[in-house]
């Protein structure tokens, strides 16, 4: 790991520290360039957090539910959760992952409001977090995707729901839990009962599961995403670059408006 959690963290405080100097001084120009810089070091760090986390599953006891609650707070849960599956996902997914993942109760309730307070956090000081979580943004009017939650570090396109985004999302969801499992120590029941919810709805996925393997899964949800993956990611990369145009920032991490139209009757 080239610099340390630690490390990454104070680098993230200066250049907030920076942005903010810069951008009460009137220099927009160096502000975008030590944002571009911010987001960086914010994505190096969601790299060396989720290179730690096998470590982490690795040497600590599974826990209970009543432990669980106090082991993070409920924003770095699901920023835990996202990070691992790199895609935007929807409460019932996070809770799902975690209790199968990390053994960690998530109430689905707790994260109702968890976008409009990350949002809220953004529009009193701007980057001032290492991270948001997010809304996932439509492709057509970058509104707010309904029930997806995202991470702020994560690029703009990755951000963004396509038409074809849910079925790519649900694959690389079951390729990353797969991969998982393939971890002996890993493969416990309520973690294999997740991989089979994805795996009885991937052709070739598996039979039964008594018989699911998820070297088979993986496999099978892999084939049918290079089917999916250039279209989608060519449909959020062009609707990214309309963003990056017609959005500020906060517009960008939690969504345009929706704007109703107004339609005037002709006389007749």
């Amino acid at each position: 790991m080239a610099e340390s959690l630690d490390d990454l963290e104070v680098r993230i405080d200066e250049l907030r520290a920076a942005v903010r100097r810069v951008l009460m001084a009137g220099d927009r120009a160096e502000a975008r360039r030590l944002r571009s810089e911010l987001r960086q070091a914010e994505a190096q760090w969601d790299d060396a957090l989720l290179a730690i986390e096998p470590e982490k599953l690795a040497s600590q006891p599974r826990t209970g539910p009543q432990d669980a609650a106090t082991l993070l707070p409920i924003r770095d849960q699901v920023h835990q959760a996202l990070t691992f599956l790199s895609v935007p996902a929807a409460p019932k997914l996070i809770v799902a992952l975690h209790q199968a993942v990390f053994a960690q109760a998530l109430n689905g309730q707790q994260l109702t409001s968890l976008r409009r307070d990350e949002e809220r956090s953004f529009k009193t000081a701007p980057w001032a977090r290492p991270y948001y979580l997010c809304a996932a943004l439509t492709a057509d009017r970058l509104s707010p995707a309904r029930g997806l939650l995202a991470v702020s570090t994560w690029p703009l396109a990755t951000r963004i729901v396509g038409p074809l985004s849910p079925r790519v999302h649900f694959l690389t969801s079951a390729i990353r839990v797969a991969e998982h499992l393939s971890h002996p120590d890993w493969a416990t029941l309520p973690a294999r009962r997740l991989l089979w919810q994805f795996a009885a709805n991937i052709p070739g996925g598996a039979t039964s599961f008594d018989t699911m393997r998820p070297d088979a899964v993986r496999r099978a949800a892999q084939a049918e995403l290079e089917v999916h993956l250039d279209a989608d990611l060519s449909q959020r990369e062009a609707a990214a670059r309309r963003a990056v145009d017609q959005l500020d920032d906060l517009h960008q991490l939690f969504g345009a408006a929706l704007k109703v139209a107004s339609h005037v009757a002709s006389d007749t």
